[in-house]
């Protein structure tokens, strides 16, 4: 057994203080109390704060090779996200399953430091610079998956059907390595993936397609028979731009969410990232659903997607995670601040990130990335620290001259509202601090 020591761990309602964790060989939790081991085991000290590691629940890890490259804007041309796009194709035609490998182990111990224990890597970069797919099919989806076991965070890989150009459009060239030509040729490439998932031991399997914009409609019934029934998350973008709100209506005759909602039995397995433009009709009924919206505010800022619904989609029970997206900005705290922030701006009102029961922001966000977050690579019940599963933890360091001067009630605020990663003594995954 191993033993370790903090100043305080938190669960999901309260601080436990003087905390002993007992642990086993495998790093799985087996007793948590304030009582010392009476055992004569070796007992490690560590002067910090625990917070459970948070899951980044949508990432495009190839486009951490783009960071800063979209920010040369000309004054004779407007530069918004389908602008944007063009710069995200070029880094995708350019780049070697090498060069995949490299950048995602770079991003994901970044994540880690920062305290992500866990990413849902959104993949679609499945083929060569030719378009054509690789003589090992999963070639690309296996470099993430080794990226994700050198730098050690746990993976939910989602690979991803991405079919069209938009709605009722070719694909263009710049797209040509995300394509497969037809729901049979992606279900081949799935199941590639699927016989390698058992060889990396912290890694799983969701499923998903890019975005109604994406996939012809006619085959959402093929793609809720094939996966509807399975275990795993399904993910998709939606509603992200007004111009794609615009095209649905055309196209379609009904808004993106509208539409999906009517016509797919969703659940919480779902997973629909960004959701920037919904009626108030929408928002209701998603959050009513019980699907997940991932929410990625540095990107979306960054992209001028919009400003997310929430105060309307928290008044209906509606849960949210976060993700980083296209790794503008990495840190949790930063994405929730970013979140809350422009609640505030959009609503001059500060609550928010709070609701009847729970009045402290730092812990009612801690509270829905957590459940919404696990939700999101597949985990349905778990929450916070838990006997008989691994221990991953954010350790706040608690010698900071903020913490160490602070009521540890307002702990969780300080870390969302007022420290940075210097403020991290490290993050713990399966019972081991992590070298990044």
């Amino acid at each position: 057994m191993k033993y370790l020591h903090f100043k305080a761990i938190t669960l999901k309602d309260n601080w436990l203080e003087n905390a002993y964790i007992e642990l086993d060989k495998d790093g799985i939790i087996t007793q948590i109390n304030t009582s010392k081991p009476t055992k004569n085991e070796q007992i490690e000290y560590i002067n910090g704060y625990a917070l459970p590691t948070l899951v980044n629940s949508h990432s495009h890890a190839f486009q951490y090779a783009m960071n800063g490259k979209a920010e040369v804007h000309t004054h004779h041309n407007a530069d918004d996200f389908w602008s944007w796009r063009e710069a995200m194709y070029a880094t995708a035609l350019s780049i070697s399953p090498e060069e995949m490998q490299k950048v995602a182990t770079l991003l994901y111990k970044e994540m880690l430091r920062v305290g992500y224990g866990e990413v849902v890597e959104f993949h679609y970069l499945h083929h060569d610079k030719n378009g054509k797919p690789y003589q090992y099919l999963p070639e690309m989806s296996e470099r993430l998956l080794i990226a994700a076991q050198n730098a050690g965070i746990k993976i939910t890989l989602v690979p991803i059907f991405y079919q069209k150009g938009g709605f009722g459009k070719p694909a263009t060239d710049g797209q040509k390595r995300f394509i497969s030509k037809d729901f049979s040729t992606y279900l081949t490439l799935f199941e590639s993936i699927k016989k390698i998932i058992p060889n990396y031991k912290n890694a799983t399997l969701g499923v998903g397609f890019h975005s109604l914009r994406a996939m012809e409609p006619h085959l959402l019934p093929a793609f809720i028979d094939t996966f509807g029934s399975e275990k795993y998350p399904i993910h998709l973008h939606i509603a992200e731009q007004l111009l794609e709100v615009k095209d649905c209506l055309e196209y379609l005759h009904a808004r993106p969410v509208e539409w999906l909602l009517n016509n797919a039995p969703i659940s919480e397995k779902w997973n629909l990232t960004h959701c920037t433009h919904l009626t108030d009709f929408e928002t209701e009924k998603l959050a009513k659903s019980k699907a997940n919206v991932i929410l990625c505010p540095s990107t979306e800022g960054n992209l001028g997607d919009g400003i997310f619904n929430l105060k309307t989609f928290q008044k209906y029970g509606g849960k949210w995670a976060i993700g980083t997206d296209s790794h503008i900005g990495i840190n949790p705290a930063e994405e929730m601040r970013w979140l809350d922030y422009g609640q505030r701006l959009r609503t001059h009102n500060r609550q928010s990130f709070t609701s009847e029961t729970q009045k402290e922001s730092g812990r009612f966000a801690l509270q829905n990335v957590i459940k919404a977050g696990r939700q999101t690579t597949g985990k349905m019940n778990e929450e916070f620290f838990e006997i008989g599963k691994p221990f991953d933890t954010l350790v706040l360091d608690a010698s900071h001259p903020v913490l160490s001067n602070q009521s540890l009630q307002y702990t969780l605020s300080s870390w969302l509202y007022g420290l940075d990663s210097k403020a991290y003594l490290g993050t713990i995954i399966n019972g081991n601090f992590v070298k990044v």
